[in-house]
């Protein structure tokens, strides 16, 4: 009879479901809260710092001089001695080209010039006869300038077989090729037992680098960066060899001869660069970075902040200028309300590429907004989503 009793207490208390789902909803929206969307802004503040500057090409390394060695007479080389690598002195012999045919055509000039001083010496003694024998009625005037002539002619003669057995004389001196300047040679185009032609361009042996404690690097530099590049600026590059190394130098001339690739204009920059461990070597490919300004304690602010764009339905404090001067630039900062965006007019200065100085326009530790965080949610008092319905 009690188990009975509490059935029935159990079952007067039990609701129908259409009851049970609507007691339900009244009772969680009495704690619901309802937050409508609104535009919060990412900021940062102007602060003060260094902002450095680089310009940034490739190039390539080179001796400060390199000299071509080649033959100005043809034939065979008959004898090598300097190698890839060999350090020369200047007058020092390096190769010998088969010297036999200059040597003949040397004889042959030099029998052409005795032949032509003996009839030089003939024709002299002849003048004198002539003169003679002219006073004695023996010759006759006219025999006696014919015979001047002929003496003229063959000293003339003489100079001409002079040069000829100089040129021969030049011809067999060069048969022995020497090193013009002292240095290294860095490179080697033939070998003992090859022809080489001196026709209309003087072949090439060796090439010589004068000194490469001290190279060149040669760095093609953009159109849009070369009004910034000026002599003496320090640069920092680096090498493929040596990625984990930073080599330094300094900017030493600025060439104004444009070279057009592709529609893109860059201009040669020269730059100096020290190597007494000569761990650089010719033809190295360089990426090369020149310091362009170095401003400290300035003001700067994220270049993000710079290449932000207001979203649609954006609300302002005040109407942002259709117009800039050539120098200004847009940014903004978050309103007295921060649901709004105020527009600020700035001069900007240098960037490094993350931050940018900041010339007029803004104090230090204003903020400005670098992105919008936008969204609508709603949320209950434990933090969670709201019920599905």
């Amino acid at each position: 009879m009690q188990a009975n009793k509490i059935i029935l207490t159990m079952k007067l208390f039990r609701l129908p479901p259409l009851l049970t789902l609507a007691a339900l909803t009244l009772t969680t929206g009495a704690g619901c809260k309802s937050h409508s969307g609104t535009s919060k802004y990412e900021t940062a503040s102007v602060s003060r710092g260094e902002i450095v500057q680089h310009v940034t090409a490739s190039g390539s390394l080179s001796a400060l001089v390199s000299v071509d060695v080649g033959s100005q007479v043809s034939g065979k080389i008959i004898a090598l001695y300097a190698d890839f690598n060999s350090p020369v002195k200047k007058g020092q012999l390096v190769a010998e080209v088969d010297p036999t045919v200059y040597a003949a055509a040397l004889r042959q000039a030099g029998g052409q010039l005795a032949s032509a001083k003996a009839d030089a010496t003939l024709k002299r003694q002849n003048l004198e006869r002539k003169k003679i024998l002219a006073p004695q009625h023996a010759a006759s005037q006219l025999d006696v300038d014919q015979a001047t002539a002929e003496l003229a002619q063959a000293e003339a003669t003489v100079v001409i077989q002079q040069g000829a057995v100089e040129s021969a004389q030049a011809n067999l001196d060069y048969c022995k090729i020497t090193a013009p300047v002292n240095g290294i040679v860095i490179s080697r185009k033939v070998d003992a037992g090859q022809t080489v032609i001196a026709a209309m361009s003087t072949p090439v042996l060796f090439t010589i680098a004068q000194d490469i404690t001290k190279m060149n690097i040669s760095a093609a530099v953009s159109e849009a960066d070369i009004g910034q590049v000026k002599d003496s600026q320090p640069v920092d590059f680096t090498v493929d060899a040596f990625p984990d190394e930073v080599f330094h130098g300094a900017v030493t001339q600025v060439r104004k001869s444009p070279t057009t690739t592709q529609n893109v204009v860059t201009y040669e920059t020269i730059i100096t660069v020290d190597n007494p461990e000569q761990k650089l070597f010719p033809g190295m490919t360089t990426d090369v970075s020149i310091l362009v300004a170095d401003h400290k304690n300035v003001l700067k602010i994220p270049n993000t902040s710079l290449r932000y764009t207001p979203p649609d339905g954006a609300q302002f404090e005040q109407t942002p200028p259709a117009r800039l001067e050539r120098s200004q630039r847009l940014l903004y900062s978050p309103g007295s309300d921060g649901t709004k965006l105020k527009p600020v007019i700035v001069k900007a200065g240098v960037t490094d590429g993350v931050d940018t100085e900041i010339l007029e326009g803004l104090a230090e530790r204003v903020p400005v907004v670098t992105s919008t965080l936008s969204g609508s949610t709603k949320s209950n008092d434990f933090g969670g989503p709201p019920p599905s319905p």
